[in-house]
């Protein structure tokens, strides 16, 4: 279980169920975090997450021989996301990860650091890398703001990684709840999460199970390089991509504004009563309403009209059929 995150004594707070307990589910006004974030205010508490840094000279060759992104060029300061696949292609990790010229480091699923460490430290063989699981040392931190801190500034000295969406540090743990009391308009997990459901953004153990493949998710765009070497499920990886279709697709899903449910992760979609798929995550999007990512066959018509544990709900295409 994820050590509870000293700003859940922040006003307001209440905090969140599996897979992200330890963390605020919202303080107080979802929607109203959701809006804040959206126009770039605020932060979300992340501390749940696990931190991994892999260190010494041979790392991103060694990590780009065994994940699916091309890492041996990656500059620093480049963020990245790559994948540890099982032998036979199957998604077991996500590296949401950024290099700083000496270590790279990176942000996982919560509780699942140790499993990856294990696998990495078995993989090292006579090359010159260290992998460290650093979760108790530091906390993850999102602000919705696309640009690195000031060199100078009081985050000089943390790690931070930079995408579109906004910026993630890599805090030193002892310095959160400081950084929670100097920082206004906390978000919490709801928010993150809804704005994650309608970006299409997947994630391991919600848009996953023991048998999905990169192209399913929509992964195989933005963490998977097609021309690299071999990686472990790469022949799989390859085969689907050359010669054959994934047989699930993801789809976003737009609910029926008039019911009140929240269709439940892993709840069935349906069509004409048949079960075709199920939902991987669902939210109350701040401008759309009840909206929902969900796994289903990937010959189903994109135009049906599906039933997302028993609520209506018209398709939008994330994975092509």
């Amino acid at each position: 279980m994820a050590a509870t995150s000293p700003l859940l004594s922040l006003p307001g707070a209440v905090a969140a169920e599996a897979p992200d307990e330890g963390v605020a589910a919202h303080y107080g006004d979802p929607l109203r975090e959701q809006r804040r974030l959206a126009a770039g205010q605020g932060f979300v508490d992340l501390s749940h997450r696990g931190v991994v840094r892999v260190s010494g000279p041979d790392r991103l060759s060694w990590l780009h021989s065994l994940t699916t992104q091309h890492l041996t060029e990656l500059k620093p300061g480049e963020a990245t996301v790559t994948l540890v696949l099982s032998p036979h292609g199957h998604i077991e990790h996500a590296l949401y990860a950024v290099d700083d010229g000496e270590a790279l480091w990176a942000h996982v699923e919560p509780g699942t650091a140790p499993a990856l460490v294990a696998f990495l430290d078995r993989m090292r063989f006579l090359l010159r890398v260290e992998v460290e699981d650093l979760t108790d040392a530091y906390a993850v931190v999102f602000e919705p703001v696309p640009e690195a801190p000031a060199a100078d500034g009081p985050l000089a000295d943390v790690q931070v990684r930079v995408t579109a969406d906004g910026r993630e540090l890599f805090l030193p743990r002892e310095r959160l709840a400081d950084y929670g009391a100097g920082h206004a308009d906390p978000a919490g997990m709801w928010a993150y999460e809804a704005l994650r459901v309608a970006a299409y953004r997947p994630r391991v153990g919600n848009e996953t199970d023991h048998r999905t493949i990169v192209h399913e998710v929509g992964w195989l765009e933005t963490a998977v390089h097609l021309n690299k070497g071999c990686y472990r499920g790469q022949e799989t990886v390859a085969r689907v991509h050359n010669l054959g279709r994934p047989p699930r697709r993801l789809v976003f899903l737009h609910l029926d504004g008039t019911e009140e449910k929240l269709p439940a992760t892993g709840s069935p979609v349906e069509l004409d009563g048949r079960q075709i798929g199920f939902v991987t995550s669902s939210a109350r999007h701040y401008e759309l309403g009840t909206v929902a990512l969900a796994l289903i066959k990937r010959n189903t018509a994109v135009d049906a009209v599906l039933t997302a544990d028993g609520v209506p709900a018209t398709q939008e295409v994330v994975v092509p059929a």
